[in-house]
């Protein structure tokens, strides 16, 4: 495998630190592991898992950042997902939602379907594509010391945002939330206030 340096952040605590102690943040996990690490950091009735929409997850916190102005967005998706839908940053750009923050887990392969390296590996700097689309704020992480401002920026600071974390890749036990999407759907809606 040719990756062109072996970061060093473990995703699962990163995650777990973006969430804890959150107030009212809606929470989009792209399909895969990015969903499997919110779910291990706990499940939450604001919590947003997609099992299938590939490339979908920036567009559908775009979609929600937009309904609900007043409540903080976080997108959390991996380097596949984000390359498949990266004409999304485009949108975000366009639109400039001052609530929505994305969170990239670079682990530079394919991880879902067997560890392929992933254009990030060879190079392709999403950090760099996301200040080009014009996002206010974008930086990579890759070491321990910089995970505090990025979790702030994440948390906090006026967006649009978006932080690529290169993170290791491992295998880790899946931490599986719940499937059913028109259980997600229903469960967020009404921890939105949204009648049925």
């Amino acid at each position: 495998m040719t990756v062109e340096k072996q970061p060093a952040l473990d995703r699962r605590a990163l995650v777990a630190r973006l969430v804890a102690g959150r107030s009212d943040e809606v929470v989009v996990a792209g399909l895969g592991s990015p969903a499997w690490d919110l779910a291990a950091a706990g499940d939450h009735p604001l919590n947003f898992y997609l099992w299938g929409a590939m490339g979908s997850a920036v567009m559908i916190g775009l979609g929600l950042a937009l309904a609900r102005p007043e409540r903080r967005v976080l997108v959390l998706t991996g380097d596949g997902e984000m390359l498949m839908g990266m004409g999304a940053l485009a949108s975000v750009s366009v639109r400039r939602p001052s609530n929505l923050a994305v969170l990239v887990l670079d682990n530079q392969v394919y991880g879902e379907t067997g560890g392929q390296v992933s254009h990030t590996g060879h190079g392709a700097d999403l950090a760099g594509i996301a200040a080009g689309a014009g996002f206010r704020e974008a930086l990579t992480i890759a070491g321990e010391g910089e995970v505090e401002r990025a979790v702030q920026l994440l948390r906090a600071a006026p967006g649009p945002a978006f932080v690529c974390a290169k993170v290791a890749w491992r295998r880790v036990p899946l931490v599986l939330p719940p499937v059913e999407g028109g259980f997600l759907k229903n469960r967020l809606r009404a921890a939105l206030g949204v009648a049925g």
